[in-house]
């Protein structure tokens, strides 16, 4: 099948926007939840109504209205996901101004490009670090007025300024834009090149999310329906999921600190999460070392096969046979059920996106209990293009379009996208709008196939595509998703462009390195001694190993070569959705990747 096409379940009137889809959560059920938020002190969460926070949103943008922010302004946040930018969110949109989402790891030359381009006029930053970030580049931003910094009262000082303004004119703000309008511009963090600003309008936002709690009703839209907002607010994923929950009616929480993300999780027992998939590898890998350390390795790995196997049945016309039933009731009490209690206890559903989740994951997940929806889009689909629904669900795809979504594949494999989720327009760059469409269809850059219900399966990005000497054509994606799956591993980047051979650059894990050298009887060692460590490297020689029974001969890793130290935001080799930045790997580390193919010296499954 070369296309497909979800029709639209609600149609939404063009004199709307996303004010009015807050305005309607508030006029529905005024006093029901919509947001909790931690306290600090006590570790508890604290619900605040949907007309509390109405209020504060309206007291915020006054604050904004009586600084000077105009409608069609433009203003910066930077910060990690926490409560305030949510409210920050809203209350610029009340305030009929743009807001534009700023990566609270950016480096002052990333502030200068996004803050210049979009013309910002008030930045609201986290941090007295991200003030002292701008503050570099503040000479050179002569549109910018003014930095709020959150730790330093940022809101309190809003809402003091606020009653110079009248609620009326919020009022009438609130309802100035039209769906057509622009609503945020969120700048691509890019692998390659300088990010573009990708402009989302009120009606990629509202009616994407109107549908997808339509399609998503059993995860979203049920009574009790809550989600703990983890990944960055910067990156399209989560503010998606942070409009998506004022339709379907659920309650938002946020936690910032990836270092006490189990215990938030646990506290806050989420009926639904979303992530990328390097979490829940993280997730499976932890948990999988705690249970060797404590001499219970064998129970997991049992139970974990189990939970696949099991999985895998529920998808065969006679489904799990009644042995395999008990078994997994034993697995569940013995394993899985332990790993639902660290989740929360109460969650039913993830959804996972920005990366492929791999088939081994996506039926464990299920086996645990956890229904596991892989998606799929990018930044300039406001997010998701296509979900695996409750009713449809093919694990290893990343579903159907969502609702009033169209999908083609291109005679050259390239996914094609059109619907009222797409981007309007890369801001102030009509070259590179022009490139990115082909006859009114979005040019995504990645590579797939539909099957006949619909179903896409990514298989690679375009321009990644490995072509070695023999001519063989090799998507790195598939074998890099397998591989990292290793406890061990870290990164992964597959090499091999017009060489005799398929090889891939690693990173060591160095925060899974000390658990699973104890768990496996070794002594601690650096990351730099592990490298070099016989059990180590037999370990991912079975991992490659592993990963090559996936593909042909001719598309398998041959040799790998582990490189010092790993690949991070911090020293620019991921974006911030954790994407590898190929192109500049493979510039820096073209000595490693020469010496793949000069002899001895490189590692490789038995070399």
């Amino acid at each position: 099948m070369d296309e497909f096409r979800t029709p639209q379940l609600v149609d939404v009137d063009p004199s709307k926007n996303l004010n009015d889809l807050f305005a309607a959560r508030v006029a529905a059920k005024p006093d029901g939840t919509v947001i909790e938020i931690k306290d600090e002190g006590t570790g508890t969460w604290i619900p605040m109504s949907a007309r509390e926070f109405d209020a504060e949103v309206v007291s915020v943008a006054q604050g904004l209205v009586a600084r000077g922010v105009e409608p069609g302004d433009r203003v910066g946040i930077m910060s990690r996901t926490r409560y305030e930018w949510t409210l920050l969110d809203w209350a610029v949109w009340a305030a009929g101004a743009v807001p534009v989402p700023v990566y609270e790891t950016s480096s002052a030359e990333q502030v200068l490009w996004i803050l210049t381009d979009a013309e910002v006029s008030l930045v609201v930053v986290e941090t007295a670090q991200h003030a002292a970030t701008v503050a570099q580049v503040r000479g050179d931003l002569p549109a910018l007025r003014e930095v709020l910094v959150l730790d330093d009262g940022a809101i309190e000082a809003l809402v003091s300024a606020g009653p110079a303004v009248g609620a009326d004119e919020i009022g009438r703000r609130r309802g100035l834009a039209a769906l057509g309008d622009v609503a945020t511009i969120i700048y691509t963090s890019g692998t390659t090149g300088r990010p573009k600003g990708v402009e989302l309008t009120h009606e990629n936002f509202y009616v994407l999310t109107v549908n997808a709690v339509e399609g998503l009703n059993p995860v979203v839209a049920t009574p009790g329906a809550r989600t703990l907002l983890f990944m960055p607010l910067a990156h399209v994923f989560a503010r998606f999921i942070e409009v998506l929950c004022i339709p379907a009616g659920c309650v938002l929480g946020h936690t910032p600190d990836a270092k006490n993300l189990l215990a938030d999780l646990a506290s806050f027992q989420p009926t639904f999460i979303l992530s990328v998939p390097r979490v829940f590898e993280k997730v499976y890998n932890s948990a999988e070392q705690k249970a060797v350390a404590g001499g219970k390795g064998a129970i997991f790995q049992r139970a974990a096969k189990t939970a696949i196997v099991y999985s895998r049945a529920l998808d065969t016309p006679r489904g799990p046979s009644p042995w395999l039933r008990v078994q997994h009731k034993v697995a569940d009490v013995l394993v899985l059920s332990k790993l639902r209690a660290a989740l929360g206890g109460r969650v039913e559903w993830a959804i996972s996106g920005g990366a492929p989740l791999g088939e081994r994951l996506g039926h464990f997940y299920r086996g645990l209990g956890l229904k596991v929806l892989e998606g799929y889009g990018l930044t300039e689909t406001t997010a998701p293009s296509t979900v695996n629904t409750p009713d449809q669900t093919k694990i290893g795809t990343v579903g159907p379009p969502l609702p009033g979504g169209s999908i083609r594949i291109a005679a050259d494999g390239e996914v094609e996208v059109k619907g009222p989720h797409v981007f309007r327009a890369y801001h102030r760059n009509p070259a590179a709008t022009a490139e990115a469409f082909n006859d009114g269809w979005f040019r995504t850059g990645d590579l797939g196939a539909l099957d006949d219900d619909g179903f896409l399966r990514i298989t690679g990005r375009k321009k990644e595509i490995i072509v070695t000497a023999g001519g063989k054509n090799v998507a790195p994606a598939a074998l890099e998703d397998r591989l990292r799956g290793h406890p061990l591993v870290s990164q992964v980047v597959v090499v091999g462009d017009q060489r005799p051979f398929i090889g891939a650059l690693l990173t060591l894990d160095a925060d899974s390195l000390p658990g699973w050298l104890s768990a496996h009887g070794h002594p601690a060692m650096s990351a730099a001694e592990a490298a070099a460590n016989p059990a180590v490297l037999a370990s991912i020689d079975r991992a490659v190993e592993k990963t090559n029974e996936a593909v042909s001969r001719a598309e398998s890793i041959r040799k790998y070569r582990i490189l010092d130290g790993d690949l991070t935001i911090a020293n620019g080799y991921l974006t911030p959705k954790l994407s590898v930045r190929r192109s500049q790997v493979l510039k820096d580390f073209s000595g490693e990747i020469d010496a793949l193919y000069g002899g001895p010296t490189s590692n490789g499954p038995g070399e």
